[in-house]
């Protein structure tokens, strides 16, 4: 069995910074793919950032040059920095990763999800 944790989120002031973080746990034997999902209130779950195992990343346009990405293997673990955050960065935040938990058979993770609220 896996589980993803998540923590970091909070209430945060318009043009204030916070980190989440994701550490996975359980039955692993590599994990492929992790990334940052969010959900704003009333809209649909969409894609944030995401970063493959050998390190190259992606972002929404909404985020570029705000929001950075990173991995530690060796703690299973995915993180988002956020910088400059704007009240329409309010959502639940929630991670995702392609565990492996043997040779060729993987499966997707989620996240319990975690609230961010950029509001003054």
């Amino acid at each position: 069995q896996v589980q993803l944790v998540e923590s970091g989120g909070g209430l945060v002031q318009p043009g204030g910074s916070l980190t989440l973080s994701c550490a996975a746990s359980g039955s692993i034997f590599s994990i492929n793919a992790m990334g940052w999902y969010r959900q704003p209130p009333g809209k649909q779950r969409e894609l944030v950032a995401a970063i493959t195992s050998g390190g190259s990343t992606n972002y929404a346009d909404s985020v570029k040059g705000r929001f950075t990405i990173s991995r530690d293997n060796a703690k299973n673990t995915v993180y988002l920095q956020m910088n400059s955050l704007k009240p329409e960065d309010t959502a639940v935040y929630y991670c995702n990763m392609q565990i492996f938990q043997r040779v060729g058979v993987y499966n997707h993770y989620w996240g319990q999800g975690t609230q961010v609220t950029v509001s003054s």
